[in-house]
C-alpha cells in the first residue's frame, strides 16, 4: 500500500470513528434531555365533554398462540361495550383464521362488537390490513394493538382524556414485556427496547421535538391519521412514517410513559433479527421520504437536527462495520509511518461513545424501577449482540439505501410468559 493509500485509509477510519462519536454523543444528548424534562410528566386539558366511540384494530398474521389472549384482552377494557367497536384484521394462512372467527363468534354472542374480516391476499401487508380496516371502522379513535399485546383495563380511561385537546393526534402508552427474565437473549432486548421506551420517547416528547407511534400499544385520532394521508405501505415503518406525516401536519403527540402495556419479546435468534432488520430498513426508508420535506419545514431547527438523528440512527451500523474493517489496517499504518501519537484520538472517542451507550442503557433502568446495578452485568452482552446485530442490519441499510423491496416479515410468537 503506498504512503497516498495510506492515508487515505487513516483518514476514513477517522471519519468513520468520529461520525460514530457524534452517534454516541447524540444518545448522551437524549439522557441529558430526559433528565431535564423528566418532571415534565403531560396531564390532559380538561374533560371530554362524552365518551367517544373507540375502534380497536387488530392486525393479525398467523398468530394462532395469541390471537385468544389478545382478544380477551380487549374486551376487558374498562368501556361501555355500545361505544366499543374491535376489529379483527386477519390477513392468515393458518389455523388463525378459525381461532379468530371462533372468538369473535363468541364474544358477539355476548353482546360485544367484534368484528371479523380477513382478507384473501396481504397487499400493504399491515399497513393494507389498518387501511382497509380504518374505511368501514365507525370510531372517532382508534387503539392499534398488535397480536402479543396484552392491554390493561384501565388504558382506554387513562390514555383518552389528552384529547381534550384538539391538537392531540395520538397518544402513545410504553412497552413492557411479558417474558422479560425467560432468556438472556429477552433480558437483552428488554433493555434495548427499555431505552427507545424510557429514555428517548421522553426525552423527545417532553421537549416539544417529534417521536413516533410504534405501531401498536397506541392511540390515534382518526382525523389525525386521515389528514396526514392515512397508512401507506412504502416503507416498513408505516408506524413511523405515518407519525412523522401526522406531526408535520401539525398534529401534536402525547408519550405517557407510565402507562405500561405488556407484550411479549422474541424469543429465538432469527424472530430477533429479522424485526431488527425490518425496523432498521423501514427507518431508512422512512428518512428518504420525508427528511427533505423536514428540513423544507417552518419547524424549529431543534426538531430538525433530532429528527435527522432519529432517523438515521441506523447508520450507526453500516459505521460499525466500517470501524471493524479499518481499525487493524490504521493500527499497522500507524506504525509504519511513526504516526502513533495519532492513538491519542481514539481513545477518548472509543470510551466517550462506550459511556454514553452504558449510561444510557443504565439509566432506562433506573427510571422503571429497576436496580442499575445488575444491568451492568448485561452490557458486554448488550455490546456484543448490538455489534453483531449489524452485520444483520447493514443489509437493511444498503437494501433501503438501494430501493430494493422486501415483504414485511412477520415476528414469531408462542404466548410465553414469564420465566
Amino acid at each position: 500500500m503506498d504512503g497516498t493509500a495510506q492515508i487515505a485509509t487513516l483518514i476514513a477510519y477517522y471519519v468513520v470513528l468520529s461520525l460514530l462519536a457524534v452517534y454516541g454523543a447524540h444518545r448522551a444528548f437524549l439522557v441529558h434531555l430526559y433528565y431535564r424534562h423528566r418532571g415534565n410528566d403531560p396531564r390532559p386539558a380538561g374533560r371530554l365533554e362524552r365518551l367517544p366511540v373507540v375502534t380497536v384494530q387488530l392486525p393479525l398474521y398467523n398468530e394462532v398462540y395469541v390471537v385468544e389472549r389478545l382478544v380477551d384482552a380487549v374486551v376487558a377494557l374498562d368501556y361501555p361495550k355500545d361505544l366499543l367497536e374491535v376489529q379483527i384484521l386477519d390477513d392468515s394462512t393458518d389455523e388463525t383464521r378459525d381461532v379468530a372467527r371462533a372468538v369473535a363468534e363468541r364474544y358477539r354472542e355476548r353482546g360485544y362488537e367484534v368484528r371479523y374480516l380477513p382478507r384473501d391476499h396481504r397487499t400493504g401487508y399491515k399497513a393494507g390490513a389498518l387501511q382497509a380496516g380504518l374505511e368501514t371502522a365507525r370510531g372517532e379513535f382508534l387503539l392499534i394493538l398488535d397480536a402479543d399485546f396484552v392491554p390493561q383495563p384501565q388504558m382506554l380511561r387513562e390514555c383518552l382524556p389528552h384529547f381534550s385537546d384538539p391538537e392531540v393526534g395520538m397518544v402513545q402508552a410504553r412497552w413492557e414485556h411479558l417474558n422479560r427474565d425467560f432468556s438472556l437473549l429477552t433480558r437483552i432486548q428488554s433493555i434495548f427496547l427499555d431505552g427507545h421506551f424510557v429514555i428517548e420517547h421522553t426525552a423527545r416528547n417532553r421537549s416539544g421535538r417529534f417521536f413516533n407511534f410504534n405501531g401498536t400499544a397506541g392511540i390515534w385520532r382518526r382525523q389525525c391519521l386521515e389528514d396526514a394521508g392515512g397508512w401507506n405501505s412504502d416503507t416498513l415503518t408505516e408506524d413511523l412514517d405515518a407519525s412523522y406525516r401526522a406531526q408535520l401536519a401539525g398534529w401534536r403527540f402525547v408519550y405517557l410513559k407510565d402507562l405500561a402495556v405488556p407484550a411479549e419479546l422474541p424469543v429465538d435468534m432469527n424472530g430477533f433479527k429479522s424485526q431488527q432488520h425490518r425496523w432498521t430498513k423501514g427507518s431508512i426508508q422512512t428518512g428518504r421520504k420525508l427528511l427533505p420535506t423536514i428540513f423544507r419545514s417552518d419547524f424549529p431547527w431543534k426538531v430538525k437536527v433530532e429528527a435527522f438523528f432519529h432517523l438515521t440512527n441506523n447508520f450507526s451500523h453500516l459505521l460499525v462495520v466500517l470501524l471493524a474493517l479499518l481499525i487493524f489496517p490504521a493500527i499497522v499504518i500507524r506504525e509504519q509511518i511513526g504516526w502513533r501519537k495519532l492513538a491519542v484520538f481514539d481513545f477518548p472517542l472509543f470510551f466517550g461513545a462506550s459511556f454514553s451507550f452504558i449510561g444510557f442503557y443504565v439509566s432506562s433502568q433506573r427510571e422503571i424501577g429497576r436496580s442499575w446495578r445488575p444491568t451492568l452485568k448485561y452490557m458486554p452482552f448488550l455490546m456484543s449482540i448490538g455489534i453483531g446485530l449489524s452485520l444483520n442490519n447493514v443489509r437493511a441499510v444498503l437494501e433501503a439505501l438501494a430501493g430494493r423491496s422486501t415483504e414485511f416479515t412477520r415476528t414469531p410468537k408462542y404466548r410465553i410468559e414469564g420465566e
